[in-house]
Parts: structure tokens; C-alpha cells; sequence
């Protein structure tokens, strides 16, 4: 079951909703495409598997619902929630996706998504949740709600990591793209990973890679999480 924060507003019209999709788990996507197709209430306007195909559909028929994946072959979906936002102000964006931290969590939301499902849901259950975003609700998992919610705790924690480590050495500081790329080596990403969800060249992730070694005085990525796990550098 998912968690849901409604606002007050009603159903717009009895006109069918337009769906939008982005989503390169081509089998997930054949699911999700049949599930809207059999939906009396909904219609499919375009469908795409990148992230260059989805800006594109961004200049085509409005969607009333964007359903958009994160990790997508040639950068990511975030880029396509930021662009929509901008472009089609009235669309309930809704993400999709196999990541649940929360740098994903909390850039989709800033982008401008209004719903957050993990896809351990199923498809027909991201049909209901596309009637309920269209209805003004925000769909979110609840491991998503909890991050949402551990948010609020997060200045007291670090106030209290500065206190544990103020009688230690002085706590190194990272960039925020230093930060970024942290946390997918802590996650267990490839450089290649990292670097097409960064939208960077390999070569790139690797010069970051080497300015957190130095910064951190490692040599090795065990070194680098340990290090940067006992530093409070980590979002766990």
C-alpha cells in the first residue's frame, strides 16, 4: 500500500487523462503501456526510453501525467522531470524507478515530481496511482515517506556528528558533485555507472574520484566509505 498526501482540489474534467511515459525497462514498460491502453479513463500520448527522447516528447501534446524512470541509457530522468516542470506547468510528474536513496529522492522532488514509486509496485497499481495524481494527491512508497520524513531530523543529527567530532581531526569538505559521486561509490556504482547518471564522461567521475581520495587521505574505495562514514560525510 502506498502512502499518499492529498491535497484539496477535485477531478478536473470527465476527458480522459493523458499519460505520459519514460521508461527504458522495456518489458516494464510494455506492462505499463497495456495497463494505461485497457484504462477506459486514460490515454497514452507518448512514450519514450531515453532521456533525449523524453525532453523531445516535451515539445509534443501535453500530458496531464508523466511517469518518469531515473536511471535512463543516456543521462537521467530528473533532467525530464526539470524540463517538464518548466514546460508543462499543469502535469502531475510522477517518478518510477528502481533508486530509493535520498539524493534521488530529494532532487526529483526539487526538480518539481509530485509522487515517488519504488517499482517493487506493481503496474496496475502505478494506474490507480496515476488517477490519484491526476486528483491532486502525491503517491509515494513508504520507504520514500520515510526519507521524506528523516529530512526533518537531519540538522539535529548533524549538530550532534560536529559535537561527536570536534575533539577529532577537522571533518574534510566536499563539493557537492564530490558529495554526489560519494555516495555512488558507497552504493556500489561503476565509474561508467556514475558517470551516465551524472551526465559526465568516465574521465570526469574519475578526477573526482581522485580529489576524494586526496581530500580524505585514502587509497582505496573500503577506505574512502569507512573514512567518510565515520566523518558524517555519508546521507545513510
Amino acid at each position: 500500500m502506498q502512502a499518499h498526501f492529498h491535497s484539496m482540489q477535485t477531478p478536473r474534467n470527465n476527458s480522459p487523462i493523458r499519460v505520459a511515459l519514460v521508461e527504458d525497462d522495456m518489458d516494464f514498460q510494455q506492462v505499463l503501456r497495456d495497463n494505461i491502453n485497457h484504462a477506459a479513463d486514460m490515454v497514452l500520448v507518448s512514450v519514450a526510453s531515453t532521456r533525449a527522447q523524453g525532453l523531445r516528447a516535451l515539445g509534443g501534446e501535453q500530458a496531464d501525467v508523466l511517469l518518469v524512470d531515473l536511471g535512463l541509457p543516456d543521462g537521467s530522468g530528473i533532467d525530464v522531470i526539470r524540463a517538464a516542470h518548466a514546460q508543462w506547468p499543469g502535469c502531475g510528474i510522477m517518478v518510477s524507478t528502481a533508486f530509493g536513496d535520498e539524493m534521488h529522492v530529494m532532487q526529483s522532488l526539487e526538480a518539481g515530481a509530485a509522487g515517488y514509486l519504488l517499482k517493487d509496485s506493481a503496474a496496475q497499481s502505478m494506474v490507480t496511482e496515476i488517477r490519484n495524481i491526476h486528483q491532486g494527491g502525491s503517491p509515494i512508497s513508504p520507504l520514500i515517506a520515510r526519507q521524506i520524513l528523516m529530512r526533518f531530523w537531519q540538522p539535529e543529527k548533524l549538530l550532534l556528528d560536529t559535537v561527536e567530532l570536534s575533539s577529532e581531526k577537522p571533518r574534510v569538505k566536499l563539493s557537492a558533485r564530490e558529495q554526489e559521486v560519494l555516495q555512488f561509490i558507497t552504493k556500489g556504482f561503476t565509474s561508467d555507472e556514475t558517470a551516465g547518471l551524472m551526465s559526465v564522461s568516465r574521465h570526469t567521475i574519475q578526477t573526482f574520484v581522485r580529489r576524494i581520495y586526496s581530500k580524505l587521505q585514502v587509497k582505496s574505495k573500503t577506505e574512502a566509505i569507512y573514512e567518510a562514514r565515520s566523518q558524517g560525510l555519508l546521507n545513510e
